[in-house]
């Protein structure tokens, strides 16, 4: 029987003293498209950060098991290494650092070998070519100057380029344009495939509007309270989350 990509047991965490989920369980296959949804303050961030290993948030009891190893206690790179790529909801501007060269350090310090400048290049470049990024973004400073639009752009591209075992987008739609979330969903779109999975952090309906979607789940009381089909996606647009029996703040 196939191990689950990512499973996660009773997990608990911390941001200091204060209990941010408590008995959270949640699992991922590979192949698997999931979305986490939850009012604000609720935990997504906090989620996706103690799967990647943040040392900000402390995990406390539970386990998540990667692969069907336990990984709680891993740094962040190794869990890289692993296959776990996370983007942010606001990537950091890293001056003296060309875009070009960050990526291709990353793919180096994740494959253990430096790819050979010119074929990695032209990857890159039809990759960005695809995403609507001018081949002078390579030489540009990451993410300095670059709009919310670009900034999301250029963490795509890292998606595509690392093709991780597992990717956790945190909000990859806010502060996008329609034609930027348009783009921003193709390129998810053409890094999913059957040995991969999905975990999608939105507020609302746009970025998986064209992406299959497997499982949504709704974040609340510190754990997943509510998991269903795509349809709650909708339910929650339309209606808010008191639509799925929550009540307002």
């Amino acid at each position: 029987m196939k191990l689950p990509l990512l499973e996660i047991q009773k997990l608990n965490v911390n941001v200091g003293e204060k209990l941010i989920l408590h008995g959270l369980d949640l699992t991922i296959n590979a192949g698997e498209t999931h979305v986490l949804m939850g009012r604000n303050g609720t935990g997504k961030s906090t989620l996706a950060a103690a799967v990647m290993g943040n040392p900000a948030f402390s995990v406390t009891d539970g386990k998540i098991l990667f692969d069907g190893e336990n990984i709680v206690s891993e740094p962040p790179d190794k869990r890289a290494k692993r296959g776990i790529f996370l983007s942010f909801q606001n990537p950091e501007e890293i001056p003296g650092v060309s875009l070009e060269n960050f990526i291709r350090s990353a793919v180096g310090a994740v494959s253990g070998e430096t790819p050979r400048l010119m074929r990695f290049q032209k990857e890159l470049y039809a990759k960005m070519e695809s995403l609507g990024l001018s081949k002078a973004y390579a030489d540009r400073e990451l993410n300095v100057g670059f709009s919310g639009g670009e900034k999301k752009k250029s963490e795509i591209l890292q998606l595509l380029t690392l093709s991780p075992k597992l990717a956790i987008l945190d909000e990859a739609d806010s502060g996008l344009d329609v034609d930027a979330v348009r783009v921003v969903a193709e390129g998810i779109n053409r890094y999913r495939n059957g040995g991969n999975a999905l975990l999608i952090i939105t507020h609302n309906k746009r970025l998986v509007e064209d992406i299959k979607v497997d499982f949504v789940h709704v974040l609340r009381d510190k754990k997943i309270g509510l998991t269903g089909g795509r349809e709650l996606i909708d339910t929650i647009s339309d209606g808010g989350f008191g639509a799925v029996g929550e009540a307002a703040e």
